[in-house]
């Protein structure tokens, strides 16, 4: 994701004459032949059926800017504007509105006027050490108060401190009481134990709890004792991402009764939606007899953007689709944030081998993951984006604006790779891992100090050898590991890893997460431990101490944690403004 951390957070500058060799798409060789010319290499991949244009990939998506719930929660909206422009409601009688939106219960709006100009402050006193939030309230000071409050306990009557202080530094408070209801069934079902705990030693500050991600039904965080401190009633599927302002990203679907996840949606932890995006799960004619039946058969949730996005610098996004042919989920496109259209596509089958692609078996829903694509990072130093490959146990680089190849990591022997990919296959170093079925590659320090030549990567190994994997460890452990790669030297090292001594238990053949922590903890997900019948999440220190561990047990079926982000609630970025 590249990632606040959330996500988040690329690389050398190659000669023209090698770059020419790659331009067009190297889909035109096979693993037996080196690259043909420039024309030749186009003229394949025009005349391949099974490779769509980006005009029919554009067609199949068919991705747009729509208002549904925009429009739903207007009246609400309208609501909070008249509560913020009247002057009846202070400091000591405020406005106040738990769950404002309807889709997250535990938060609250407080709004309220003061006759001096004061910054506002609150607290939602905590049932242990270190789990109170305590946020202050972008704008200023101000004497219009629009407080948005995160961090309530389910079935709780919640203390909340309002606290306003004036330029001369004179402070009132106010104590509210705020009841709230019970956990919805999947989330209270999702039973959270957590044991090795050092809240001294965790990365939590003043506001940050433990997302997690799931793979399906309604996403939630945790505290550091695993109290449940926020849950969306809206159900997400893979993606929850950290915006700009404060926002968040989330991947959802109108009817919870429905297997389709394709609304994506730009909202906050009030649940108020700013922006809603809609994708179409077409498929192209030429493939739909042949995927429709098995795809009945196999009842598979069916959906466009499957497992991550970024937001570019432009305030786009690209995201991971699948294309609507019978391959998938070896695809991105990057959409406007301003008109909803899709203007980049760029198509994996149109820059690795072709032997990758149509000597790959199709699924049980009639589709071929040759490539399972499941985690794409924009990298700031060289305007580039580096992905993650599950099904090749592969990593690389692309240059963004000319999707050349920059650097490929796998286990695949350089004898098998044609000769036009070779110079782009990083050399490892001596005890450098071997990534098999990896997931979540992001860049460290992302736009920091660092040159685009010299760079860290921080990854989760699952460590199940797919088709390019260590086929001798394959399955006795899952890690997060740190990789720094020398795109001058073009060699990669492996500098730091953790879970290869907890072992085969917790050893997860999907799904998976790691996330540097500011303070230099890891935070490590191992979502599909014991083949989903748990999700471990465990903080660990540079040494490989645990200050946290914790466990989701029941977590119904397909609900696992996909991803779990340690993240403020909210960022110093974020305003709620009703008004606007």
């Amino acid at each position: 994701m590249a990632h606040l951390q959330f996500k988040h957070p690329r690389m050398v500058t190659l000669a023209v004459a090698s770059l020419a060799v790659l331009t067009v798409g190297l889909a035109g060789c096979s693993s037996s032949e080196s690259a043909s010319t420039s024309s030749a290499a186009s003229y394949k991949i025009k005349t391949n059926k099974s490779v769509l244009t980006d005009t029919q990939i554009k067609k199949n998506l068919d991705t747009k800017l729509i208002t549904t719930r925009q429009d739903s929660q207007k009246s609400l909206t309208a609501t909070y504007k008249a509560a913020a422009q009247n002057s009846k409601y202070t400091l000591d009688s405020p406005y106040v509105k738990v769950n404002p939106y309807k889709t997250s219960p535990l938060s609250a709006l407080v709004t309220f006027k003061t006759k001096d100009a004061e910054k506002v402050s609150y607290t939602v006193v905590g049932k242990s050490d270190k789990t109170s939030i305590t946020n202050t309230v972008k704008g200023g000071y101000t004497t219009t108060h629009q407080v948005p409050v995160v961090g309530l306990y389910a079935a709780t009557n919640n203390t909340v401190k309002i606290t306003a202080t004036n330029k001369d530094g004179k402070t009132q408070t106010k104590t509210l009481k705020m009841q709230t209801g019970k956990l919805p069934t999947y989330v209270a079902n999702a039973t959270i134990t957590t044991k090795n705990v050092d809240k001294s030693k965790m990365e939590i500050g003043k506001n940050k709890l433990t997302i997690m991600n799931r793979t399906t039904k309604q996403p939630f965080a945790i505290d550091a004792d695993g109290a449940v401190r926020w849950y969306s009633t809206d159900y997400s599927q893979h993606t929850i991402e950290q915006w700009t302002g404060g926002h968040i990203m989330m991947l959802s679907k109108k009817d919870v009764n429905s297997d389709v996840y394709n609304d994506l949606l730009e909202t906050d932890y009030l649940g108020r939606v700013y922006k809603e995006y809609s994708f179409a799960a077409n498929t192209s004619s030429s493939d739909a007899a042949s995927i429709s039946k098995a795809a009945a058969k196999a009842n598979s949730e069916t959906t466009v953007i499957h497992h991550d996005l970024v937001e570019l610098p432009n305030h786009n996004f690209l995201a991971t689709v699948s294309d609507g042919s019978k391959y998938k989920e070896d695809t991105m496109v990057e959409v406007s944030h301003k008109t909803g259209k899709i203007v980049k596509v760029i198509d994996m089958k149109k820059l690795l081998p072709k032997s990758m692609w149509t000597k790959y078996a199709k699924g049980a829903d009639g589709k071929i993951d040759w490539l399972h694509q499941n985690a794409v990072d924009y990298d700031k130093n060289d305007k580039s984006i580096v992905i993650s490959s599950r099904n090749q146990d592969m990593i690389m680089k692309l240059d963004y604006k000319t999707d050349h190849i920059k650097w490929i990591y796998s286990g695949k022997k350089k004898s098998t790779w044609p000769k036009a990919y070779r110079p782009y296959l990083l050399k490892p170093e001596k005890g450098t891992v071997i990534t098999g079925g990896q997931h979540g590659i992001y860049l460290l320090n992302n736009g920091g100090k660092n040159s685009a030549n010299s760079e860290d990567f921080l990854l989760y190994d699952n460590n199940i050898a797919v088709t390019n994997g260590n086929k001798q460890t394959s399955g006795k452990y899952s890690q997060a590991v740190q990789y720094h790669v020398d795109a001058k030297k073009m060699t990669i090292k492996t500098t730091w890893s953790y879970g290869k001594s907890l072992g085969k238990d917790n050893f997860t053949y999907v799904i998976g997460y790691a996330e540097r922590q500011p303070n230099g903890n890891t935070l490590i997900d191992f979502g599909y431990k014991h083949n989903g019948a748990q999700s471990n999440v465990i903080e660990v220190t540079k040494s490989g101490k645990q200050v946290f561990n914790a466990t989701m047990k029941s977590a119904a079926d397909k609900a696992y944690a996909y991803r779990a982000y340690r993240v403020p609630f909210y960022s110093a970025d974020y305003q709620f403004d009703a008004t606007k």
